[in-house]
């Protein structure tokens, strides 16, 4: 991954999680956090 690659992948998250906390009340990345603690947990039982 080069540097520029880097800064507009970091750009496009930060207002990502701008806009989702302004418009959303943060609720969109309540539900993503929720959904990738129960992928984590559903992976650990096939390990």
């Amino acid at each position: 991954m080069t540097n520029r690659i880097a800064a507009y992948l970091f750009l496009f998250i930060a207002i990502a999680i701008f806009v989702d906390l302004q418009f959303n009340d943060f609720q969109g990345g309540l539900f993503l956090a929720r959904k990738f603690a129960a992928l984590t947990d559903f992976i650990a039982f096939w390990r």
